[in-house]
């Protein structure tokens, strides 16, 4: 894996005095250097190609935490690794034993090298931060592994725990379509709402494979009605979205689904029009309005340096960064037992806590943030709802 130009990346980043303590981070990011440059030519003119984009994001947010906010009575040596270079992989720069001395590893990886990193971190040791993967990767017994970007069981958790809490005595209908991750949702919410095989939750579930429109038929006039979208499929999402906006003036209707509805058309600026004024809600460990200070500091330095806007990736890669990089230095030796200790906050409240398969195994499988916002989307435009 090549050590990236100062050009593009922060590759050694070293702040306050000599006779300060060294702290070492690598930061894995899919940059695909090898693809965006042929020998020393770089290949795609004044432009960073899209696929790219991401990567170069994270990094950046992680370089202006560090420049805006040196970490006090420390060195911090940053060392950024592309995760997709094909001339130095992850998986030589651990057989060659370049990674030993890192104290921590945050990555914005997923597969191969998330697994890679996942077992090089247990080995050593060390806390490896996962910052955007939103999933275990098959990964058991092995509590140096942290998943920022909760998983799908853990919204499905989220959602459970609201109606059972606040609207357990109304009419709960989850709606999916046939296949495999509607299977997932199904099986998660129907194993937490069944921990001793009684039903927590009256909850009615309806596949609307071809006849969507049959959602009409289990709705109820003299309740509020809580529909589970449990499906992770745009078209379907929003057909289901675009019939229930029709009947809003009959039903009561709340229309809560899953964390990559963020990411729908249908729900952004370019929002269809029959669904003007229709909120959707979905969970997110993440809220971030871009008003505060870090945010304002974010925006500033990015178009000073970049000439251009921060994207979601810039703002995760700055918190992540910030935060980590305190953390580590405030509990060099056992940082792993310090997660949840830091005394400041960016934009995310992290609940990190260890996730075991059953609750008899003395084993951690991995640690995993649990602390999700409800977040509700109306025309374009998120808030944080609850």
């Amino acid at each position: 894996m090549k050590k990236i130009s100062i050009a593009f990346l922060l590759l050694s980043l070293s702040l306050v005095s000599v006779a300060q303590p060294v702290r070492k981070i690598g930061l894995f990011v899919p940059l695909y250097l090898d693809s965006v440059f042929h020998g020393n030519d770089y290949r795609y003119g004044k432009k960073f190609p899209r696929f790219a984009l991401q990567g170069l994001d994270f990094v950046q947010g992680a370089q202006i935490a560090l420049d805006s906010f040196p970490v006090s009575n420390c060195i911090v040596d940053l060392f950024v690794y592309d995760s997709k270079s094909d001339s130095a992989s992850v998986k030589s720069l651990i057989d060659s034993q370049k990674l030993d001395s890192l104290e921590l590893i945050i990555g914005a990886v997923k597969d191969d090298e998330l697994n890679l990193l996942a077992s090089f971190a247990e080995s050593k040791k060390i806390p490896f931060i996962s910052a955007t993967y939103p999933n275990d990767g098959g990964i058991v017994s092995n509590p140096y592994y942290v998943i920022l970007n909760s998983t799908l069981r853990s919204h499905c958790e989220a959602i459970f725990s609201y109606l059972l809490q606040n609207h357990n005595t109304e009419n709960i209908i989850h709606v999916r379509q046939t296949g495999s991750q509607e299977d997932r949702v199904a099986g998660y919410l129907n194993n937490i709402n069944k921990p001793d095989n009684k039903p927590l939750l009256k909850i009615k579930t309806m596949n609307l494979d071809s006849n969507l429109i049959l959602i009409k038929t289990a709705l109820d006039s003299t309740k509020k009605n809580f529909i589970i979208g449990g499906s992770l499929d745009e078209d379907f999402v929003s057909s289901i979205a675009t019939i229930l906006s029709s009947v809003t003036k009959t039903y009561d209707i709340t229309l809560i689904g899953m964390p990559n509805w963020d990411g729908f058309t249908s729900f952004g600026k370019n929002y269809k029009e029959n669904l003007k004024d229709f909120p959707v809600y979905f969970t997110s460990p993440y809220f971030n309005n871009k008003t505060d200070n870090y945010s304002k500091i974010i925006q500033d330095a990015y178009l000073k340096l970049y000439k251009g806007k921060p994207s979601d990736f810039a703002y995760k890669g700055f918190e992540v960064m910030y935060v980590f990089s305190r953390l580590l230095n405030l509990y060099p030796i056992n940082l792993i037992e310090h997660l949840n200790d830091y005394p400041f906050k960016v934009f995310s409240d992290f609940n990190i806590v260890p996730i075991k398969s059953n609750n008899q195994s003395s084993h951690i499988d991995y640690q995993e943030n649990k602390h999700l916002f409800f977040i509700k989307k109306v025309n374009g435009t998120a808030s944080k709802a609850w």
